[in-house]
């Protein structure tokens, strides 16, 4: 296995972690040639476990010993890039005290149909901009049973470096796509779909014509996609006019609503399969 150690973050090789945006890793045009970064062993080990393949590695001299078992397990033409402490911090903003970063190839999703098939309970994210609200969504969805998760076009990416990191890897382990691939595609085109495919709808929003968590109507759907929306706003009018049940989770003490993530682990509990 390559090991190759540098003495700069400028080297061209380490494009891929310190200069690519996040549309450049994905590479829309040609999305066989996407990749993503993941930081810290544990994540890296659940990619491998999902299949996901290493495109390079990126660490401390510190870690190559505590990282043995994961690069045992990768292929030894795969390059290992070693930087100093100081480069690596320029990087990160703070020590790695996780260990690594990977660059790993980006898998074909599947379709919204395929990935649906089997599924009972699902998650729609509409237009969440925040990493760790999306990694803390996916780390509650694998935790609570949820089957897939769909991630509208103004969604950000659930494999961004901190989504993954705050998901401690879930995102490898909960099934997930993207329903349309431009704004226009959601919600009217989404939604159908959806109805389409058996699965009633509930958008979770404050209006004075929602139901509670805890009505029979919702714990009684065979199939029922539970949808979520931006921080601040939440979900669009227009969301929600064409769900089919608008859904709220009674407060008290006058508190008017929960984070998004807080808000779909109680809907993910309350919710699940019984």
């Amino acid at each position: 296995m390559p090991i190759m150690r540098l003495s700069s973050l400028e080297d061209p090789r380490l494009d891929a972690y310190a200069r690519l945006t996040e549309a450049q890793l994905r590479n829309r045009l040609e999305p066989e040639k996407g990749i993503f970064i993941a930081e810290s062993i544990k994540v890296i080990e659940r990619a491998l476990n999902a299949g996901y393949k290493p495109r390079s590695l990126l660490m401390e001299e510190k870690w190559l010993d505590a990282s043995a078992g994961v690069l045992g397990r990768i292929d030894p033409e795969v390059p290992i890039f070693v930087l100093p402490a100081d480069e690596l911090k320029r990087l990160t903003g703070f020590e790695l005290t996780r260990g690594i970063l990977a660059a790993m190839g980006r898998p074909k999703l599947p379709s919204v149909e395929s990935l649906l098939a089997d599924a009972r309970r699902v998650a729609v994210l509409e237009g969440i901009v925040d990493h760790t609200n999306v990694g803390a969504i996916f780390r509650s969805a694998a935790a609570l049973g949820i089957d897939a998760v769909l991630i509208t076009p103004t969604c950000c990416d659930p494999l961004y470096r901190r989504s993954a990191r705050v998901s401690m890897g879930t995102v490898f382990q909960v099934p997930w796509t993207r329903i349309g691939e431009v704004a226009g595609d959601w919600p009217e085109k989404g939604l159908a779909l959806l109805r389409s495919l058996g699965f009633s709808t509930a958008a979770f929003a404050l209006t004075d014509e929602s139901l509670s968590i805890d009505d029979e109507r919702l714990h009684a759907c065979e199939r029922l996609a539970m949808v979520f929306g931006t921080e601040g706003d939440g979900l669009a009018p227009s969301t929600i006019a064409q769900c089919d049940w608008t859904v709220r989770i009674p407060m008290a003490h006058g508190v008017d609503s929960l984070n998004v993530a807080a808000a779909s682990a109680v809907a993910f509990w309350e919710l699940r399969t019984r």
